[in-house]
């Protein structure tokens, strides 16, 4: 079966990239979340997708120029005050608090596109091995130098190579790379780029699917899961697929 990836955590519903999105999508019953992390000025790993805090907090500037001090300060769900209690910014050893007894994969994000935060790679393999999470994290980036840098740090884990660009070759070039899973716009995903992937045996995991006739579409190509921001829609058409 297809497996549902929540993206940002249940974000459709809940505010992005935060405990409580993440919580949300646990009792959804997902096989996996999909989060975004950043460094901060004191080294700490975070939780947001963006480079700068402005649009998700009440506050303004870059990730990387603030302290996690001043980050906790941040409410994190800007736009959901009325909604939500007060959610702060999450570190990714949060997280890993949350999911490390849950039989779900985490599929990270590297945000490297802007700033490459070199500083991050090994602090992340790092804190995946004192978890002990290894085999269920995938490891992603539209910045592919950052994947295979990641690669060579910690060859155990799975790697995928994020994209948005119509690539005639994303199964050779991922292959090639020795990278397992491909994870580009949904809307990429022609027959004719399907089939390619699938000839050289990658796994492609597309996102960003919110409408269910897009869902169903995705069964139908066979890929391996779907990253969303509503995994209640995905569930619910995967139990009408049967």
């Amino acid at each position: 079966m297809i497996k549902n990836f929540a993206h940002r955590g249940f974000s459709g519903r809940y505010p992005e990239n935060t405990l409580l999105a993440f919580e949300k999508a646990i009792e959804e019953g997902v096989d996996g979340i999909e989060n975004d992390v950043q460094l901060t000025k004191d080294g700490e790993i975070i939780i947001m997708h963006d480079e700068s805090v402005d649009r998700t907090t009440g506050g303004k500037g870059w990730v990387k120029d603030l302290t996690l001090a001043q980050l906790k300060e941040l409410t994190a769900n800007e736009k959901y005050v009325d909604q939500f209690p007060a959610q702060r910014v999450p570190t990714l050893r949060e997280y890993l608090e949350l999911v490390k007894n849950e039989p779900i994969i985490t599929n990270i994000e590297m945000k490297t596109g802007v700033f490459e935060y070199r500083e991050m790679e090994q602090r992340l393999v790092d804190l995946l091995r004192e978890y002990k999470v290894e085999d269920r994290i995938i490891i992603t980036s539209f910045n592919h130098f950052t994947v295979m840098r990641m690669k060579a740090i910690a060859p155990e884990l799975k790697y995928g190579f994020l994209a948005y660009d119509w690539r005639i070759d994303a199964g050779e070039y991922t292959k090639k790379h020795g990278v397992a899973c491909y994870h580009p716009d949904y809307r990429n995903l022609v027959p004719e780029v399907v089939e390619e992937l699938h000839s050289h045996g990658i796994e492609i995991n597309p996102y960003t699917i919110n409408d269910p006739d897009d869902i169903r579409d995705m069964i139908a190509k066979g890929v391996n899961s779907v990253i969303g921001n509503f995994p209640d829609v995905v569930n619910r058409v995967r139990a009408e697929q049967g």
